[in-house]
């Protein structure tokens, strides 16, 4: 328990540095009329996403290790369902993302966003909806998935692409045709452009003019785009707690 904090601390050192590091070279380079904000405060949603999907993420890789090392199967001595286990794994892996999503929120005024309250309150409903979204699609590959080498190798090749073709980046128009089929499907797309859209209610002047996930040129509304994060995320708990609940 000593070592979480350090823990903690070095995943969000990486946002971080993105954030203002990365994100104060590029302002220098970028106008802000291409964007129609700054570079740091159009960075500041996808350095949002990618501070709850760490977490989020280890809650899978420790679904794999606890059933490597026997641990799981003492848990599953407990007089509750299977499910219901994985459930928890999945409320708890919602939990400590948004919390870390919060530590960084708490910066929102060094890229020139408000403290309103209730800015604050929306990001931190998309915060909350993205993380248990990607807390639940880690569990479903988790449960399908018995090596944590496979596991991670599988992580490795498919999480930098999902954060590039999130648009927490650069603005998804700007990807080749191609890609933009796959951001259409990408749930940190739709977690990153809900955050955005966020912002863009509360502090106009501050709203991105790149538009975000477009379906053949039609941007879905705000709260279709929430609705289809949180229906992916509820799909992949019930399909992981389906697999997870079958005897092996």
């Amino acid at each position: 328990m000593a070592a979480q904090p350090t823990h903690t601390a070095l995943m969000l050192l990486q946002p971080v540095l993105y954030l203002f590091v990365l994100g104060g070279g590029l302002a220098a380079l970028i106008p802000d009329s291409s964007l129609g904000t700054g570079y740091q405060a159009y960075l500041f949603p996808g350095m949002l996403m990618m501070t709850v999907q760490a977490p989020a993420i280890i809650v899978g890789v420790r679904l794999i290790t606890d059933r490597q090392s026997g641990y799981l199967r003492e848990l599953l001595m407990a007089p509750v369902a299977r499910p219901t286990l994985l459930f928890g794994s999945c409320a708890g892996g919602t939990l400590v993302s948004t919390v870390q999503g919060t530590v960084l929120l708490a910066l929102a005024g060094a890229v020139g966003l408000p403290y309103d309250p209730l800015l604050l309150a929306l990001l931190l409903a998309g915060m909350i909806m993205a993380s248990f979204t990607v807390t639940a699609l880690s569990l479903l590959l988790a449960v399908s998935i018995d090596r944590p080498e496979a596991f991670h190798m599988l992580l490795g090749l498919v999480m930098m692409p999902l954060l590039f073709l999130s648009g927490g980046f650069f603005p998804l128009h700007n990807l080749p045709g191609w890609a933009h089929a796959l951001a259409a499907v990408n749930p940190l797309a739709y977690g990153v452009d809900l955050l955005r859209r966020c912002i863009a209610l509360r502090v106009p002047h501050q709203a991105a003019t790149t538009a975000g996930i477009q379906w053949s040129g039609w941007q879905p509304p705000l709260l279709l785009e929430g609705a289809i994060l949180l229906a992916g995320g509820a799909m992949a708990l019930l399909w992981a707690a389906h697999r997870f609940g079958r005897p092996e």
